[in-house]
């Protein structure tokens, strides 16, 4: 199939906008080790071939890979997970240095939207918001009051960074992401197995109805659901697919054939975007399919939309069977 332009906006060649160069922060302290699991790696099959899938996005071919023992997250980021960091840091997020971030057209009213002048060109049911952040999801007059047991969205790969580094931890290479999203099973296209409901229900949050105009919400969500929506994974790791797509720290690539080790792979050494793993609720089959395991897509590193967020691993030091942050 044709890869389509996916459903998260760049900042990258999307607007003519003149924007500063941003500094990279790092920050560093506090160690955060609460609802995370530890799986002790191996072999999996990695990648699909599935008629289904996109294979220029480099979602083949199959292949065996190994992964050591890690510790990751049982839920992404949540709003209170990412307000402790930046009430302990006082860090400040991409969007909110660049002043705006993408937002999706139905969250909007009439009147905003008529005073955006440009939107992406291959995505146009994304506006560039001014004021649309972490704290304010849709714009200056929303809130993440009632949304704080949902993903933090609006959050770049390099807010992504920061708030790992804060946390002790990290982000999990693509491997480790597809290794734990896939829950024990082998080559199923879901978290569940090959059928999109599971016990005659959804069991993630995407899209119902007619991309991109109409969510008849039929999973109980039109934006983002709490990070412990559905049932968990056979690792007991919710929502893998669907709700936001999560940062990974590969650079993105298409080809597996010249970088890929068999052991711990994690991407070729540079790049101009990095991978996100599991589409979200605006995935859509008709559209972007990309609520499958092995799906995958990418984005730049400043870049920030409201349906992109993430979730951390630790290490373990093999010797003594202790965290270790591995700083990379």
């Amino acid at each position: 199939m044709t890869r389509k332009s996916c459903c998260t906006p760049s900042r990258e060649g999307e607007l003519p906008v003149n924007m500063a160069t941003l500094e990279k922060t790092s920050v560093g302290g506090q160690v955060a080790e609460r609802n995370m699991v530890y799986l002790e790696g191996g072999s999996f099959l990695m990648g699909t071939e599935d008629q289904e899938g996109f294979p220029c996005d480099g979602e083949g071919p199959v292949r065996e890979v190994r992964v050591d023992p890690f510790y990751i997250d049982i839920y992404t980021v949540s709003n209170a997970d990412f307000h402790e960091f930046i009430e302990a840091t006082g860090y400040i997020t991409e969007a909110e240095r660049f002043g705006w971030s993408f937002v999706f057209h139905l969250f909007l009213s009439i009147d905003v939207k008529r005073r955006v002048k440009m939107t992406p060109k291959q995505t146009p049911w994304w506006f560039p918001i001014e004021g649309a952040n972490w704290k304010h999801p849709e714009g200056p007059d929303s809130s993440i009051d009632s949304r704080m047991h949902h993903p933090v969205v609006h959050v770049s790969w390099n807010d992504a960074e920061n708030y790992c580094r804060w946390a002790g931890k990290r982000l999990p290479t693509e491997a480790e992401w597809e290794y734990a999203a896939r829950g024990g099973l082998k080559q199923k296209k879901y978290p569940w197995g090959n059928k999109l409901t599971y016990k005659g229900k959804y069991n993630c949050n995407i899209w119902q109805g007619n991309f991109p105009l109409e969510n008849t919400a039929k999973d109980g969500y039109e934006g983002t659901a709490p990070v412990d929506a559905y049932e968990p994974n056979g690792y007991g790791l919710y929502n893998t697919v669907g709700n936001v797509w999560e940062w990974c720290s590969d650079w993105f690539t298409s080809d597996h054939t010249s970088y890929d080790a068999i052991t711990n792979p994690n991407g070729p050494a540079t790049g101009r975007a990095k991978s996100i793993r599991g589409g979200s609720y605006l995935c859509h089959h008709s559209y972007c399919n990309r609520y499958r395991v092995a799906a995958r897509s990418s984005n730049t590193p400043d870049s920030s939309t409201g349906n992109m967020g993430f979730r951390c691993v630790k290490d373990i030091d093999n010797e003594s069977g202790k965290i270790n942050y591995k700083k990379g």
